[in-house]
């Protein structure tokens, strides 16, 4: 608004200085069109004679000056409304959303609070695509000012609306954790209708709620408490396989305990043959509802068999090219 004013005031100021130029024999019209040509940069034909008038010519000189000067304030007051205002967040928004609507084969997290974080953080060292869906905008900010991550919807991931928004009919799984049981149960009732296919975690603070929620679709219920529970009762009787555990967490190379099952068309061969190295380690092979630990290297890998293997992100990829999961 203030480079408005001082255009409109140069114009003033021009218009009056001219038709005093003038003797007030040009016309009103005349003298705001020199006001706005000369401002304007233009320089088309004086409309005004300045033939043996010095001081109009000054006055021609000062009134650019303060109009390029006050064009550039303008200019410059406008281009940073528009990158500090909503015009600036909109596209970015869209751009967002195009990204998220393209996505195949990824993770959404439902609620990026205490517990989410870390489940996020796990995603993100992990490689993993996923969608942060949280009600609150502060929240969501904080996340993608820690992580980095710009994938997120601000909405209620209990709303259908939401949560096709962040592609769940495409997604590989959906984890319910945000603070209310009650939402998360509606949560993976509503993601099991909308993708069937889709593998569904729920957080359950109260154990009655944990059956509720698992006839409402969720695969698997997971109550912190009884996790830190656990946790603590394996600190106490196992320290140094979870010291294992957390040094594995903490290594620059984010090695995981991961899981790949083998497609169907897979041509069957001998653990030999996959060739282990240095991206990974063969821990356990399972077959229907059996486990086999440490598989001797003459064991047959067909179609349908779950792999688990120490490794990185990148290792993991490395295994699943190896059976035909990706290019």
């Amino acid at each position: 608004m203030t480079g408005i004013f001082l255009i409109l005031v140069i114009h003033v100021i021009g218009t009056l200085g001219y038709l005093k130029i003038s003797d007030f024999t040009a016309s009103t019209v005349d003298a705001v069109y020199m006001t706005f040509i000369t401002v304007a940069t233009i320089g088309y034909s004086e409309v005004i004679d300045m033939t043996g008038k010095p001081e109009g010519r000054i006055f021609t000189i000062l009134v650019a000056f303060m109009g390029i000067g006050t064009w550039t304030y303008l200019f410059s007051t406008i281009t940073a409304f528009v990158l500090e205002t909503n015009l600036n967040q909109a596209y970015r928004r869209r751009r967002m959303e195009r990204a998220i609507e393209e996505l195949r084969d990824h993770y959404i997290v439902c609620g990026v609070g205490r517990v989410g974080s870390y489940v996020a953080d796990e995603l993100l060292k992990t490689k993993r695509p996923f969608v942060a869906i949280d009600v609150g905008e502060a929240i969501l900010q904080a996340h993608v000012e820690r992580t980095g991550h710009e994938m997120y919807l601000i909405g209620d991931a209990s709303d259908d609306d939401v949560l096709r928004r962040a592609g769940v009919e495409h997604c590989r799984g959906v984890f319910a954790v945000s603070g209310d049981d009650s939402k998360n149960l509606v949560i993976s009732l509503s993601a099991r209708q909308l993708n069937p296919r889709a593998r569904i975690v729920a957080r359950v603070h109260d154990p009655r709620n944990a059956d509720k929620t698992r006839r409402a679709g969720a695969d698997e219920i997971v109550s912190p408490d009884f996790t830190g529970g656990m946790r603590l009762a394996s600190v106490m009787l196992r320290p140094h396989a979870v010291n294992f555990m957390d040094m594995m967490l903490h290594t620059d190379n984010n090695l995981r305990v991961e899981e790949v099952v083998v497609p169907d068309g897979f041509p069957s061969c001998s653990v030999a043959a996959l060739e282990p190295g240095a991206d990974w380690i063969l821990v356990a092979i399972r077959v229907g509802e059996q486990w086999h630990f440490n598989p001797h290297r003459d064991m047959r890998i067909a179609p349908g068999n779950t792999l688990v293997a120490i490794t990185s992100p990148e290792g993991r990829k490395s295994l699943e090219r190896t059976v035909g999961l990706a290019p």
